[in-house]
């Protein structure tokens, strides 16, 4: 990514062009982060503006700022933008509103912001209608409201486009370093990938935190995850919106099934960034990956003085990919002489009330839990906001078990408010992440153990809209064929005269189409069974069209579906799950994005529920998995091809055999 923003967001001369409140508490706040830099003001009539002597005109200033707000109307904005950038200014941020996010209401705002653009140039501009950034590293900012950020020395760093929501992160209260707060905008030039790739730079950010309401640049993402791997800071997004393929008619099951956000699921877990559905969960996550990383193993300990918050702790890891593994031997030996005979030792860990106020006794009981083979050890303490003198022992232990073990260790309170800041401020700086509910800890720790390496290849671009039109059954599958896709014996019959003939030279059971149909099934245009003798009657209970004769695949041990939908904001998102007329109801499903390598591929067959019926079930059978695979390979390789017609592809049935995997019906719509 060219474009430079180093200077922008870590400046050391600082400019305000405007008038207004904001104007003055953008100086305020500089000074309660104790700025050490420059801050020049730019206004019209030369007022003094907190403590400031302002110039009248940008060609007053002295040397060329690095970081500028901009606080005029929007159509001011275009000419300053430009004005800026002749000088050499590091970067500006635009505060003003009505560009492309009014164009509904207001027919200039898409003109006004690509005239912002142009004005730009190389120079690097965050938003229009962006409140700007937060760095708390260096006391720099361009932010014209009241924020929560305190000067740190490492952090993680936030990004969004929402003002409100940067506002609200930069208040929370749960012990969250943040080095960064960036208020991305309509990022009519520099995008959050690009904001993001930026802060990959400053060695002081620990992970990245993303509100996400569109992607846009596929390629820049791309680079962003690898950057972000290499340099080992972990992506955590927090994704809303829909895309625009939820507009679209749909008329594959794939389509229907893959909804509007599975390409944003896929797209995501491509790029080996880590998915939150909440704020809290998001603060929490981007705590523990600032504290500890991605996790060693997807396992938890758990330790409790209660029996009931033993079993809510377990319970909250159901459906997820988390476990709490049985004790080992080692284990159980230290425990059963940390605690003596009254105590049942399991993991989550009920330890009783026996040794508390003893430190060291606590110390001797905790520290088996916290062993190589679990990623993070949980404490479950709950503090009283009424008198929380007696759980000094328990802050003190905590530390103690992360002091002597050397692993991952989170205090979770499991209610958000019972964890207090100052106790919070404690157990971070002795290394013990303190967190805030057991729920939003749990989903954390999902994340973290599950962060994967990003995929080396580019995502297929979805490319220009296109008209597309449904394609012949026939022809469809021939199409497929070409790619390697294998497809039955037979093909189109020209007339009911010609069926008898036809059956004959293929081998029964035969099955009989009604070519041209979105749905046959539900439309009555499928028959099945049938043989040389029966093929003429069964044709004419079915609704007229294009004739598909073929030979009946016998033996499946399972039905698949496969399909690939283009995504304009993702890409092309491969479908594979459980087939046939009840895919819909099953929605037994797994998303991926074209192209998807065979491991991955696998992967997500490994992962449908129907996997027991693929690898065989109750002494069954196991369908041939190598030509599942192949199949879908096949199929991948037929969207490269034809990657600037296709709108949606889909087989369904697949099925699948002992020895192979067969398209039974494709549908295919083209331009």
């Amino acid at each position: 990514m060219a474009r430079d923003l180093s200077r922008l967001l870590r400046p050391r001369r600082i400019a305000v062009i405007g008038g207004g409140a904001w104007c003055a508490q953008i100086i305020h706040q500089c000074r309660k982060m104790r700025f050490s830099g420059s801050i020049e003001v730019v206004h019209p009539r030369g007022r003094m503006v907190a403590g400031i002597q302002s110039v009248a005109s940008i060609a007053q200033l002295g040397a060329p700022p690095d970081a500028v707000f901009v606080g005029v109307n929007r159509r001011a904005t275009v000419d300053v933008i430009a004005e800026l950038r002749e000088i050499g200014a590091g970067g500006a941020v635009c505060f003003a509103s009505g560009f492309s996010e009014a164009a509904a209401e207001d027919s200039d705002g898409h003109g006004l912001q690509d005239a912002l653009v142009a004005a730009a140039g190389k120079m690097p501009v965050l938003g229009p209608n962006c409140y700007g950034f937060i760095n708390a590293l260096d006391g720099a900012l361009l932010w014209p409201d009241q924020h929560g950020c305190a000067s740190v020395e490492t952090g993680v760093a936030i990004l969004t486009q929402s003002s409100n929501i940067a506002i609200n992160l930069s208040m929370q209260q749960r012990g969250l370093p943040v080095a960064y707060v960036v208020a991305c905008g309509n990022m009519a030039q520099t995008s959050q990938a690009q904001i993001a790739y930026d802060l990959l730079n400053d060695p002081r950010v620990t992970a990245i935190g993303l509100h996400i309401e569109g992607f846009g640049d596929l390629h820049a993402w791309q680079e962003l995850a690898v950057r972000a791997h290499e340099k080992g800071v972990s992506l955590v997004a927090l994704k809303v919106g829909q895309s625009d393929q939820a507009q679209q008619a749909a008329v594959s099951h794939t389509a229907s099934l893959s909804g509007s956000d599975a390409g944003a699921a896929a797209l995501l877990a491509r790029l080996g960034i880590g998915r939150v559905f909440d704020l809290p969960t998001f603060v929490e996550t981007l705590k523990l990956l600032h504290m500890v990383g991605p996790l060693s193993a997807p396992t938890l300990s758990s330790i409790s003085c209660s029996g009931g918050e033993a079993s809510l702790a377990a319970d909250t890891a159901v459906g997820s990919p988390l476990s709490f593994p049985p004790l080992q031997e080692p284990q159980r030996a230290a425990l059963r002489e940390a605690l003596g005979p009254m105590v049942a030792l399991s993991n989550p860990l009920d330890y009783h009330t026996y040794v508390w106020r003893d430190v060291e006794k606590m110390t001797a009981a905790w520290v088996p839990m916290a062993a190589d083979h679990v990623g993070l050890t949980l404490i479950v303490v709950d503090y009283p906001h009424t008198d929380a003198g007696d759980w000094e022992c328990a802050t003190e232990a905590a530390l103690n078990v992360h002091a002597r073990s050397g692993r991952p260790v989170a205090v979770v309170a499991t209610l958000p408010e019972l964890m207090p800041p100052d106790v919070a401020a404690r157990l971070m700086a002795g290394g013990v992440v303190p967190m805030s509910g057991l729920r939003e800890a749990v989903a954390a720790a999902a994340v973290a153990a599950t962060l994967q390496k990003p995929e080396a290849a580019a995502v297929l671009a979805p490319g220009a809209d296109r008209d597309a039109a449904l394609v012949d059954e026939v022809d469809a599958k021939a199409l497929l064929a070409k790619s390697g896709v294998p497809i039955p014996q037979g093909g189109r019959v020209n007339g009911r005269d010609a069926l008898v003939a036809a059956a004959s030279e293929l081998r029964a059971p035969l099955v009989l189409k009604t070519s041209g149909l979105a749905h046959k099934s539900e439309a009555g245009g499928v028959a099945l069974g049938l043989t040389a003798d029966t093929v003429l009657a069964a044709s004419k209970a079915m609704p007229d069209g294009t004739l598909l004769l073929e030979e009946m695949v016998q033996g499946a041990v399972v039905e698949l579906l496969l399909g690939v939908v283009r995504d304009p904001a993702h890409g092309f998102v491969l479908t594979v799950g459980a087939g046939g007329v009840l895919a819909e109801l099953w929605c037994d499903t797994a998303t991926l994005l074209v192209p998807a390598p065979r491991g991955a591929v696998e992967a997500a067959l490994r992962s449908l529920r129907i996997w027991p019926l693929i690898d065989g079930y109750r002494g069954k059978p196991a369908a041939d998995l190598d030509a599942i695979i192949a199949a879908v390979m096949a199929l991948q390789d037929y969207v490269f091809a034809y990657a600037d017609r296709i709108t949606e592809v889909e087989i369904n049935p697949l099925m699948c055999t002992p020895d192979a995997a067969i398209a039974a019906d494709a549908l295919l719509r083209q331009s």
